[in-house]
């Protein structure tokens, strides 16, 4: 709300303009504020500093900022321009030069590695754009490629407050197969709740492939021990809830909740272990 705030009153806008702010400032996505944050959160209890707390605001504003440039993009896109089309091109605006002044901040700060997570997860991000700019963001494609992408501050943060490389690469891993098991399950979820047509094969092979992404970082001794043993027990809750009536969107949020946090803290705690 700080950052709302900060908007209403850097940018010229009216009162009806205020009334709007909302819907164009604000992601819909509820379930993307925990697939956020849960990388930042990881890295910063494996590895806190100054840095890595700057970068995980990058993170929360590339977030917000997601909403109100896919607003602008796609109105221009379209070949329209309306009153929300230039609200939303100014709420963006200002959310970036938060972003970028934290990029600094980070930068001078830390170590200059982190960058180079940031920089592989790039084409990801840039995928999700392409998809975003054309009104198809809701496929899966765009969503694992940038949730995956944003998992990479589970090892941007590490660097950046001197981690080695290993930590970073299996923290990332972990985060990264959090994703790959979540999406394609609550995507399940949400159509088997709405009575809509579902493929049950496409989330139990997604519980599969995060497994085996998790016990290949295991096996190059990058993925802690617990952290394997959280992504399992994910998997195999997520294969189990996926036979079991499906519960409300609330409770599907809830649940996913718990369920990161669950593989946030075990994963820390097993990287922290002597």
């Amino acid at each position: 709300m700080r950052t709302a705030g900060l908007i209403v009153s850097w940018c010229p806008v009216t009162a009806s303009d205020a009334t709007t702010l909302r819907s164009v400032a604000l992601p819909a996505e509820h379930g993307g504020w925990s697939l956020t944050l849960e990388p930042v959160v990881l890295g910063l209890l494996v590895t806190p500093s100054l840095a890595g707390a700057a970068l995980g605001g990058v993170a929360l504003l590339g977030f917000l900022a997601r909403t109100p440039l896919k607003t602008y993009f796609v109105d221009r896109y379209r070949g329209r321009h309306l009153p929300r089309t230039t609200l939303a091109g100014r709420v963006g605006a200002v959310e970036l030069v938060l972003l970028v002044g934290l990029l600094v901040a980070a930068t001078a700060t830390g170590s200059a590695r982190f960058w180079i997570p940031l920089l592989i997860a790039a084409p990801l991000i840039a995928v999700e754009i392409w998809f975003d700019v054309r009104s198809l963001s809701r496929r899966l494609i765009p969503e694992l490629s940038g949730t995956i992408g944003v998992a990479s501050m589970a090892a941007a943060i590490p660097l950046a407050g001197g981690d080695t490389a290993l930590v970073a690469a299996g923290l990332w891993c972990v985060a990264a197969a959090r994703a790959v098991a979540t999406i394609p399950f609550v995507r399940l979820q949400l159509r088997r709740a709405k009575d809509q047509a579902h493929n049950q094969r496409t989330s139990d092979a997604a519980q599969a492939v995060a497994v085996g992404a998790a016990a290949v970082g295991w096996a190059l001794d990058a993925v802690p021990t617990a952290g394997l043993a959280a992504i399992l027990g994910l998997a195999a809750v997520h294969t189990w809830l996926a036979r079991r009536p499906p519960p409300a969107t609330p409770m599907l949020g809830a649940q996913e909740v718990v369920f990161g946090l669950t593989v946030v803290l075990a994963t820390a705690l097993g990287a922290l272990a002597p």
